[in-house]
């Protein structure tokens, strides 16, 4: 068996949940204050993605960050081409049996029909060679819906699925992530124009397409049971979506088969000025309780 086959069915069979340390440029500044660093201490783009560097470093460095719970880890791309200690990161990941993933969406267009289309992903087959020849399984890529507009969320579901395509044309795995606004006036009815429009684009697929869906908790318990138990479907993953890690993980207990990604509901309670048992502390207690509610 391969290291491809080897991921594969990690990801497909394994317990535990996928991290998300793939904060952009757009996104870094936030999470950077979330972990006590304010945009005034920093000067510059490479400034702040070294300190954001350097606290993902410090997270999957730490000692309960292993493959025991966590089955993957979705990087930036920054992050991927870094290291740890003189290690390339999704070699160091891999060596935890931890299986790497890549970001690959550039930000989002400006609301239409309710919903925020990707941006074009330029030399997106070259950057998918590059990533698969540094050691990537997989890619996310998300987009985000905020009302009901039928016609704005099967044009999300479709942009979807040409991009996974493309990825998976290119030996990748890719993870699908429509997100939908936990505030959005229409949840619920956005819910079931996304899983018509998602199971419609997977019933295109041929048999050996296979892709990794990540969406917003439901409303109701078990609503993705149809797309979880979807032959073209390897795993669902549920985004923390501004949930707090305890309403997240209450959710995700409700809705069985689906597995955590988180990523803010993660790192929350992380700051650069703790002490190594502070910040040992503060992760592992989030890993565990994100863990159970993956496994439930």
């Amino acid at each position: 068996m391969d290291q491809f086959e080897k991921q594969f069915q990690r990801i497909q069979e394994g317990k535990g949940f996928i991290a998300a340390l793939d904060q952009s440029g757009g996104s870094t500044p936030k999470a950077l204050l979330g972990y006590g660093i304010k945009e005034n201490v920093y000067s510059g783009k490479e400034e702040m993605y070294r300190l954001i560097h350097e606290m993902r470093v410090r997270v999957m460095k730490d000692p309960s960050f292993t493959g025991d719970k966590i089955l993957g880890v979705i990087l930036f791309e920054k992050t991927m081409n870094g290291f740890v200690d003189s290690v390339p990161v999704p070699e160091f990941l891999w060596r935890k049996n931890i299986v790497p993933f890549l970001k690959i969406d550039k930000g989002l267009k400006k609301i239409e029909s309710g919903v925020k289309l990707m941006k074009e992903i330029p030399t997106i087959s070259e950057r998918l060679q590059d990533a698969k020849s540094k050691g990537i399984f997989g890619t996310k890529m998300r987009a985000v819906i905020y009302a009901k507009d039928e016609a704005g969320i099967i044009e999300i579901a479709k942009q979807q699925f040409e991009v996974a395509k493309v990825v998976l044309e290119n030996g990748l795995i890719p993870i699908i992530e429509p997100e939908v606004d936990i505030n959005a006036d229409d949840k619920v009815e956005i819910e079931t124009i996304l899983r018509e429009a998602l199971l419609a684009e997977l019933d295109k697929l041929s048999s050996d397409q296979n892709i990794i869906l990540k969406l917003t908790l439901p409303t109701e318990a078990d609503y993705y049971t149809e797309l979880i138990q979807h032959e073209n479907v390897i795993r669902v993953l549920a985004l923390s979506g501004g949930y707090s890690r305890d309403t997240a993980c209450r959710l995700l207990t409700q809705n069985h088969g689906m597995i955590a990604s988180f990523s803010r509901a993660l790192l929350d309670d992380l700051k650069v000025k703790q002490s190594p048992d502070q910040f040992s502390k503060g992760i592992s207690t989030a890993i565990e309780e994100i863990y159970q509610a993956s496994i439930t």
